[in-house]
């Protein structure tokens, strides 16, 4: 498809969960949903239509080691594009991306900066680690650097202890989510364990990365709160082959890891039951791979979410969260279409008929 051609879809636009079209343009990179004076010479493609997916939880520019080079970079985000991912929340990331923005043919991304950790308390040639006399000052440098996030390691092994544990003093954490929220920035945290929720929540954070520690304690205040979890459920299915790597040395960890892993779908099936916002997110870029967002899809409904809030947390519900459009009149055109209804089968996410991003057909 040439730039400055016109698109026609036909079929069923899922607008929104209920809100369901019979067609869509695509003209001049912007959706319309009235008939253009060139609509003769459009190319018409058949399907069902959804906005571009979003990867709630990725890292493009990092691997298991650290930060990669701009064709690593580059592989990674073409890897999420075809899969039909055209959202990304970088949930931290040592590498400078920025360049992406300026490529029309891959995903646009929302930086969160980079990691924000306790000294020697986080994956090596990952995060700024810093004592917590230092967490305002570097809150405020990633909010700036950022793109309205930032992302802070909300707990971790503790080596004295043998198992996790929070990382930050309440008062630390405080003032530095409040510096985040008068720059503009919201605030997330990775966190696995029980005990760091209820401190960061009271303290105004915005969203918990992986969130494995929920308990019938702390789920009614996130839901009275509006803090969002994104699960990471594929990233969450590792727990076991992590805790026999570590049980020799952290058995008590390991433990806890396992436990945290035999739980996962019971804590995310009473999150979202209590109202907590969910959604969905791969953590690809560590050790996972990328385009896995759709098994990501599929995990969230094998957590007992039904399947318009499990292709919510990817689709309309996300773009909401992050404030970007779907398809709306005037909107970029990022959407992606499937063969079928991926309401009948979200299995269908993992093989995209068509990605159209930025307006221009990608396959």
């Amino acid at each position: 498809m040439s730039e400055g051609a016109v698109l026609h879809l036909k079929g069923r636009v899922l607008v929104g969960p209920y809100d369901v079209r019979d067609e869509l343009w695509v003209v001049d990179g912007r959706v319309t949903f009235e008939r253009p004076a060139m609509a003769r010479d459009a190319m018409t493609v058949e399907g069902w239509v959804l906005p571009g997916l979003v990867d709630a939880h990725c890292h493009v520019g990092l691997d298991a080691h650290g930060p990669v080079d701009a064709a690593t970079s580059e592989k990674q985000a073409l890897t999420d594009r075809d899969a039909g991912t055209l959202l990304i929340r970088d949930a931290g990331s040592p590498s400078d991306t920025r360049w992406i923005d300026d490529r029309a043919d891959l995903p646009r991304i929302i930086r969160a900066g980079r990691h924000i950790a306790r000294t020697r308390r986080y994956i090596r040639n990952y995060a700024h680690e810093i004592e917590p006399e230092d967490l305002v000052a570097y809150v405020a440098q990633e909010a700036r650097r950022g793109d309205g996030w930032v992302k802070l390691v909300g707990d971790w092994i503790d080596r004295s202890t043998g198992d996790l544990a929070a990382c930050w003093p309440a008062g630390a954490v405080e003032a530095a989510i409040a510096e985040a929220h008068r720059l503009g920035a919201r605030v997330t945290a990775h966190c696995f364990a029980e005990e760091s929720l209820a401190p960061l929540v009271e303290a105004g954070i915005d969203c918990i990365e992986h969130a494995t520690g929920l308990t019938e304690d702390t789920i009614p205040l996130f839901a009275e709160r509006g803090v969002a979890i994104v699960p990471t459920l594929v990233n969450i299915a590792t727990f076991p082959q992590l805790a026999a790597g570590g049980e020799a040395k952290f058995p008590r960890w390991a433990d806890h890891m396992r436990r945290l892993h035999a739980r996962r779908y019971d804590t995310v099936r009473a999150a979202h039951d209590a109202g907590v916002p969910i959604f969905a997110g791969t953590d690809a870029g560590g050790s996972l791979p990328h385009g896995l967002v759709a098994d990501e899809v599929a995990e969230l409904m094998k957590a007992g979410l039904p399947a318009v809030a499990a292709l919510s947390a990817t689709t309309w519900g996300a773009r909401e969260w992050l404030g970007r459009p779907g398809l709306t009149e005037g909107a970029p055109a990022d959407l992606v279409v499937y063969e079928t209804d991926p309401r009948a089968d979200v299995r269908v996410l993992a093989a995209p008929r068509l990605v159209v991003l930025r307006g221009r057909a990608i396959g």
